[in-house]
């Protein structure tokens, strides 16, 4: 066993049960029904992780994780468990957190700009037909190559009237862009506007060493994404969280398999990545959770049902904790069965029967040994955290915000010259260079408006218009001789 590992509970055969660090950018899994303790043992993998140097990204959903950062209390259950476990090193300690929030109302703004974000991401949360998305990666493709910088959602709505002002431009380069497909997006990106997510896309962009940190005593910097309003928007949460992935994928350098992680990533309520996504995006997710692991990174899902995570991001997972599941109906029963599955069996106890039977801070564990094979499954009496169970106070989260490194850093937006400035120069500097000619006749043809036309003026147009025929000839000249003999 290596010298970093994380203790995650006792077996009923008084064995502790650890989970290797080195194997923690092998990934993971957190699963079982609301109420029997997946958040603290996210909060209590969180805690040992940081420990031993190991910073931690995670969203916070019901806001209980905010207790990372202040000391747990003495209760005799939980003295009765630490003595029961055989945890020789406990003793109740804060932890150093930062905190973020895209919206900027409880952490520090977290921002990044659409370019980065990209099309097919921008697709998904717009979820947009395959024709819409082809039109959306156009008009990213024509603000690269028009040097037009696509930073935030007003540089967006330009772009999008720049080419459907010169669709017949662009047409033989880019391909057909119709104001059909340009308005469905423009009108998503309006939405996004009124949802107040537009807080997300633009500058200072958040850089990924900020969350990639130690403190000064060597602890990892454990940032909390206050998730509590984000997750109401299932779309932007799970492009968020898929976008810091791909982005930490991209930036950070091959590390191979280091002794412990640079970084382990945590995504609670994982179900809402994998709902309606489209194949593209389920391909993409597959290929970065794969790949990230050599980039040092562990990622850990946390969902109430196992069959949430798609096949092939689950056979993934190779470190699982698993909570207690319900059985109300046969597709629950069926579930149970298929998670049952995914263990190695302990001959002791049957899998599938124990996931019903488990109580509140009791699991099901399996880790991967120092070959990377998965161990026996054991029933677990979970480790207790060190922190604080739920929340701390708005005043005292405020405070930590207050004395943050970062905050000067995120504070303030910024605005910088992109495409909507850019295209707004251009629309002036082609108004000035314009011929006095041209001028003068659009204000001609603005000046002439629109004159409502009297019945009898409408009369008379019909009449001649009939006037083509011979019966409308015969009509128009009937009409006029009784006109006339008034």
């Amino acid at each position: 066993m290596s010298e970093y590992s994380c203790t995650l509970g006792v077996s009923e055969t008084k064995q502790q049960i650890k989970l290797n660090l080195k194997m923690a950018n092998r990934h993971g899994l957190i699963a079982g029904a609301t109420g029997t303790g997946k958040t603290v043992t996210l909060q209590v993998l969180a805690e040992q992780f940081s420990k031993q140097g190991v910073p931690v990204f995670t969203a916070d959903v019901k806001g209980d994780l905010s207790g990372l950062a202040a000391p747990g209390k003495e209760h005799p259950k939980i003295t009765e468990r630490i003595k029961k476990i055989g945890i020789e090193d406990f003793s109740f300690k804060k932890l150093p957190v930062t905190f973020w929030d895209l919206y900027g109302e409880n952490g520090h703004p977290i921002r990044t700009t659409l370019t980065d974000v990209g099309p097919l991401l921008l697709a998904r949360l717009f979820e947009l037909n395959d024709t819409q998305t082809g039109v959306l990666e156009s008009v990213f493709r024509i603000g690269r190559d028009k040097d037009l910088p696509i930073i935030d959602l007003k540089d967006l709505k330009s772009v999008l009237n720049y080419a459907a002002d010169n669709n017949k431009e662009f047409m033989s380069e880019y391909g057909n862009m119709s104001k059909a497909s340009i308005g469905a997006i423009m009108r998503d990106v309006m939405s996004l506007e009124d949802s107040g997510a537009s807080h997300f896309f633009g500058e200072p962009a958040l850089k990924v060493e900020h969350i990639i940190r130690c403190s000064e005593s060597g602890k990892g910097v454990i940032n909390i994404l206050d998730a509590t309003k984000l997750v109401n928007d299932p779309r932007l949460y799970s492009t968020f969280l898929l976008w810091l992935l791909t982005e930490l994928f991209e930036i950070l350098p091959e590390v191979g398999d280091p002794e412990k992680p640079k970084l382990v990533f945590f995504f609670d309520e994982a179900h809402m990545l994998f709902d309606g996504a489209p194949k593209a995006l389920l391909e993409k997710v597959e290929l970065v959770v794969r790949l990230i692991r050599s980039k040092g990174v562990g990622i850990f899902f946390v969902t109430q049902n196992p069959t949430d995570i798609p096949a092939s991001v689950a056979g993934q997972l190779g470190n699982r904790v698993q909570h207690a599941l319900r059985a109300f109906s046969e597709k629950d029963r069926k579930a149970i069965r298929e998670t049952s599955k995914t263990f190695r069996d302990n001959e002791a106890f049957s899998t599938e029967e124990w996931i019903t039977k488990l109580g509140v801070g009791e699991s099901l564990i399996s880790v991967l040994d120092e070959k990377g094979m998965p161990t026996i499954v054991e029933k677990v009496l979970n480790s207790p955290p060190e922190t604080q169970m739920g929340p701390i106070t708005p005043e005292a989260r405020q405070e930590i915000i207050k004395n943050s490194l970062l905050g000067g850093f995120y504070s303030e937006r910024i605005d910088r010259d992109s495409a909507y400035e850019r295209l707004k120069e251009r629309a002036v500097e082609k108004e000035k260079n314009e011929p006095e000619e041209s001028k003068e006749l659009k204000i001609k043809s603005k000046g002439k408006g629109y004159k409502r036309q009297t019945k009898s003026e409408a009369f008379f147009k019909s009449i001649v218009r009939s006037a083509g025929s011979r019966v409308g000839r015969q009509l128009v000249n009937s009409v006029m001789k009784s006109f006339f003999k008034r």
